[in-house]
């Protein structure tokens, strides 16, 4: 079994910082690509920023410029720095972690977690 547990929400003012994490646990044998998504009230879930083990990265045109993706392989957990926060940010953010485990390869989602951008 494979558990994904993101942290690091909370409440931020516009043009403020925020730094999420999310570790992933269990019987891991190896972690390929994983990711973030963010989902806004009444919208689609949608990608954040990727990043594969080699470090490999990709980000959604909203987040360019403003958001560092990065991954510990060592640790099994994935980052997320959030610079120049916008209200437009504000949404449950998902970690995805592309694990190959015992049972083979699954892609396993965290719980989300809340970020809320406003003065």
């Amino acid at each position: 079994q494979v558990q994904v547990v993101e942290s690091g929400g909370g409440l931020v003012q516009p043009g403020g910082s925020l730094r999420l994490s999310c570790a992933a646990s269990g019987i891991i044998i190896t972690i390929a690509e994983m990711g973030w998504y963010r989902q806004a009230p009444g919208k689609q879930r949608e990608l954040v920023a990727t990043i594969t083990r080699g470090g490999s990265t990709n980000y959604g045109d909203s987040v360019k410029g403003r958001f560092t993706i990065s991954r510990d392989n060592a640790k099994n957990t994935l980052y997320l720095q959030m610079n120049n926060l916008k209200s437009e940010d504000t949404a449950v953010y998902y970690c995805k972690a592309d694990v190959l485990s015992i049972g083979g390869p699954h892609g396993f989602w965290g719980q989300g977690i809340q970020v809320t951008v406003s003065s």
